[in-house]
Formats: structure tokens, C-alpha cells, sequence
């Protein structure tokens, strides 16, 4: 399977950051949170998921409408923002399984449509 992340994507998603999530209720409004997440090169995916997660809005909005953007940033001093940004489709799984098949319960996986990244090369001009 050919990923749609880069390898330095995929080298900035290996370390823990926080990320934003955009989904959109039934209404058509959005809803943006901070949370946890993991890139599973494997499937090609990024993977939420958390406590009681099937009980949240995020979860029952990736239900109703399962287009979504997931933003993961931080800012290297003194002034250099970096960013990747994966915009897609998303399932709400009830019971998900990770790449090794070790069980997650359930979880957001996201299936990129767009990633765009700035800020990763190691020099910056």
C-alpha cells in the first residue's frame, strides 16, 4: 500500500504531538477539538481514539458526516511553524484493531484524500 504521507511526514507523525480536529455535525456545524492521535503507516491512517470515545461529539459527528481535516503543529524557536495537515473521509469504528491487531475500542480512522506539511525540511531557507 503506498501511503499518503512522505517520509518526513511520516518522521514528524512518530513523535507525540497534539492535534486539532475539524468534523461537522448533522446541522452542518463545525466542531473543533484538541486531541491525542496515532499515524498507523501501516493502513495509511491516523487513529483517534480516547475514554469513553463512542460517547463523544466528535465521534457521533464523524457518524453523521464523515469528511474531516486533522491539523498537528507546534512552533520551533524562535519563529518556525510546522505543520502537517490531513484532510479525508473518516469511519467511526466501534471496535477497531490496530496494524499488529492488538484491539483499540473504538476509534476515528482517518483515510487521507489531501496532506499538506510545511515547516519539516531540516534547513529552512
Amino acid at each position: 500500500m503506498m501511503s499518503a504521507f512522505s517520509p518526513a511526514e511520516i518522521a514528524y507523525l512518530g513523535e507525540p504531538r497534539l492535534g486539532r480536529l475539524a468534523t461537522i455535525d448533522a446541522d452542518g456545524v463545525p466542531h473543533v477539538v484538541p486531541l491525542g492521535w496515532t499515524c498507523n503507516p501501516a493502513l495509511g491512517t491516523i487513529d483517534i481514539g480516547g475514554r469513553d470515545f463512542a460517547r463523544t461529539k466528535k465521534f457521533r459527528n464523524v457518524k453523521a458526516n464523515p469528511k474531516v481535516a486533522l491539523a498537528i503543529d507546534d512552533v520551533l524557536p524562535p519563529w518556525r511553524p510546522r505543520c502537517v495537515m490531513v484532510r479525508g473521509t473518516a469511519e467511526a469504528l466501534d471496535q477497531a484493531t490496530s496494524a499488529d491487531g492488538e484491539p483499540l475500542g473504538p476509534t476515528i480512522r482517518i483515510h487521507p484524500a489531501e496532506v499538506l506539511s510545511w515547516g519539516l525540511d531540516a534547513h529552512p531557507a
